[in-house]
């Protein structure tokens, strides 16, 4: 599988819970932290969630 980045842009306050717990399970606490994760289904879904608080670039 392809490589993934992930860096949180905004902020999660004021946000659903089900968001927050998305961007902590993908390992995003702070703004602009960036995280690489394998390009799975499950991760790709995640990702799909919380795509207008992140960035995504392939690794």
């Amino acid at each position: 599988m392809a490589k993934v980045k992930v860096t949180q842009v905004k902020s999660t306050i004021d946000r659903p819970k089900s968001q927050k717990a998305t961007m902590k399970a993908l390992g995003l606490r702070k703004m602009n932290q960036t995280v690489e994760h394998e390009g799975t289904p499950q991760i790709l879904g995640m990702i799909n969630k919380i795509k207008h608080l992140v960035v995504v670039e392939n690794a």
